[in-house]
């Protein structure tokens, strides 16, 4: 059976089904499916709710319904629903508003990462934190925590842990260029694993040298999105945005590198090309997430599998039905961390990994052999 045909198979089609952009011979023989519509419906109409209850609960309860009323009162021209209070208007739109948005930008972003790295490695247990953006991006905090006095309030936070992360992620592809002339998955990933146990090295001596900053360090790498602003949102939204188009224009490149790279390649895949610029994507847009979030983990796991598991196997709609569900997901997780224990907060990274090490460990224990 050829490499065309097993990809039809694996996506329920006959050969000759459809057209795949790729080389001439291939493009009468593959077309990986679509979103379903009813079940891309129900994801979409449960994001919603979840954006909708980060609106509406916190110390002031405000009801949908004047939430919906408040959202359309601001519409211009339109002149519909009817604005709230003063008071309440300032919670909903200068307090809320920006942590919820950003929330949702942060969950679709680390969760189509985490397909992208999925695809591209062949592993089921590959996450946005692969190639060490977790560790550069901490770094960076660190040392601008630790060194310069930034505050979770400033610019200067973010903009560390955003060139941390890339500076990770460059020296990652340095070190597999290096070992192999065309670095493939493995390469990368085990240069990955050493350049965040470099990298996490450094930053426990940073933290061990300027101690009196521990607790400002911890509460940035639990993650969190309290204090939001727009300003957040503005800063990442364009980064954000330009990875998840990048990802979602080749989300059918992924269903052809499952075959393998000799398969993909013969296919008419220039294998090298497409998984340089999906790491990049991911890696970019992986660090502008985290810069304003801190380390927010497994969103990229969780999301993607469930997913998998329950719509289809297709990054046709895996790509865009993670970004749907993953901005949902960590809205709603974000609720959780501030009612919990309410007036209290807890970290968002910890209700993320009190679902996620669960997940993960069901993950690899359903993964007969995972292929770096």
């Amino acid at each position: 059976m050829s490499a065309a045909e097993r990809l039809c198979e694996a996506e329920g089609q006959s050969p000759g089904e459809g057209a795949w952009p790729l080389s001439a011979p291939a493009q009468a023989l593959v077309r990986a499916r679509g979103v379903p519509r009813a079940r891309g419906a129900l994801i979409a109409i449960l994001a919603l709710g979840a954006l909708l209850l980060g609106f509406a609960v916190g110390p002031v309860s405000i009801a949908p319904q004047a939430i919906i009323g408040s959202a359309l009162a601001h519409l211009p021209a339109l002149h519909l629903g009817a604005r709230l209070s003063p008071i309440d208007e300032a919670i909903l739109w200068q307090v809320r508003a920006p942590r919820v948005i950003l929330g949702a930008l942060v969950g679709a972003m680390l969760a189509a990462a985490g397909a992208a790295y999925q695809g591209v490695f062949r592993n089921p247990l590959a996450d946005p934190y692969l190639l060490g953006v977790a560790a550069g991006a901490g770094l960076g905090a660190t040392v601008a925590i630790a060194y310069a006095g930034a505050s979770a309030s400033g610019a200067a936070l973010p903009l560390a842990a955003f060139a941390g992360a890339l500076i990770a992620v460059a020296g990652a592809y340095a070190l597999a260029r290096a070992a192999a002339r065309a670095p493939g998955g493995g390469a990368l990933v085990l240069a990955g694993v050493a350049i965040a146990a470099f990298l996490t090295a450094l930053q426990t001596f940073a933290q061990q040298q300027r101690s009196q900053t521990l607790h400002a360090v911890y509460a940035w790498i639990l993650g969190g999105l309290a204090g939001a602003e727009w300003r957040s949102v503005v800063l990442v939204a364009p980064y954000i945005a330009l990875s998840c188009a990048v990802i979602i224009a080749h989300r059918r490149m992924l269903d052809v590198l499952a075959l393998g790279d000799e398969e993909a390649g013969a296919l008419g895949l220039n294998v090298p090309r497409v998984r340089l610029v999906l790491i990049i994507a991911a890696t970019a847009g992986t660090a502008a997430a985290v810069s304003v979030s801190g380390l927010i983990g497994f969103v990229g796991i969780i999301v993607p599998h469930a997913i998998r598991r329950l719509v289809s196997g297709s990054y046709r709609a895996i790509v865009p039905l993670s970004l749907v569900a993953g901005g949902g997901f960590l809205v709603a997780a974000d609720v959780i961390a501030r009612s919990l224990l309410a007036p209290a907060e807890v970290p968002i990274g910890v209700v993320t990994a009190v679902f996620g090490a669960p997940f993960f460990a069901l993950v690899l224990l359903r993964t007969a052999h995972v292929e770096l």
